[in-house]
């Protein structure tokens, strides 16, 4: 099965990636991640913890959140139900595009997913109710190493596509510092692929 589009959403390395599906009758088939095909194509990580989040409502936020070396993360996010607006800020102090972000909708119908490199910190809103995100890392959760930035931060003004007040955060999410005075990663991220 081959990839129908891997396609850079504008900040280094963060792409959004369609995997091929295979309908019949019956359903379909998908293979969500190969990685030696994915290697060949330029994209060589490997995932070691798969995790899976259900937020009921429309208007759930999650992030944003990123994880320290040594314990930096890759994310390859997707949906299996719903849809989200997932969100990648640069947080590589030094990079030309550092607290610039990009967004893309991520839903199981367009079959998307959204693959988030080392040195970006991550976010999502749910589109949805009943939205399931299911994605994978390429280190194991570490609480020691666990960061967030403040979803509404002026310095970094994400355009959510919900008003804020409809938002349902975590306590750690609302109580997120801002971008300046959050840890963040040096540019070039060490052991990032780019």
């Amino acid at each position: 099965m081959s990839l129908v589009v891997i396609r850079s959403l504008g900040l280094d390395g963060v792409l959004e990636i369609l995997p091929g599906r295979i309908e019949d009758e019956r359903g379909f088939f998908s293979e969500t991640w190969n990685e030696r095909k994915l290697a060949e194509a330029g994209i060589a990580l490997h995932f070691v913890q798969d995790n899976h989040s259900f937020s009921a409502a429309k208007g759930v936020l999650r992030g944003l959140h990123h994880q320290l070396s040594p314990y930096a993360q890759d994310k390859l996010v997707r949906v299996i139900r719903g849809a989200i607006f997932d969100v990648a800020v640069d947080i590589r102090r030094g990079s030309p595009t550092f607290a610039q972000w990009v967004a893309a909708e991520v839903s199981a119908r367009k079959w998307n997913q959204i693959l988030i490199p080392k040195g970006f910190s991550h976010g999502f809103l749910t589109l949805e109710p009943n939205t399931e995100v299911i994605y994978k890392v390429t280190n194991p959760y570490s609480p020691a190493y666990d960061r967030s930035i403040r979803f509404d931060d002026p310095e970094i003004a994400i355009a959510w596509p919900l008003p804020v007040a409809e938002f349902q955060l975590s306590g750690k999410d609302a109580a997120a510092p801002p971008l300046g005075q959050a840890e963040l990663f040096n540019f070039p991220v060490e052991g990032a692929r780019l």
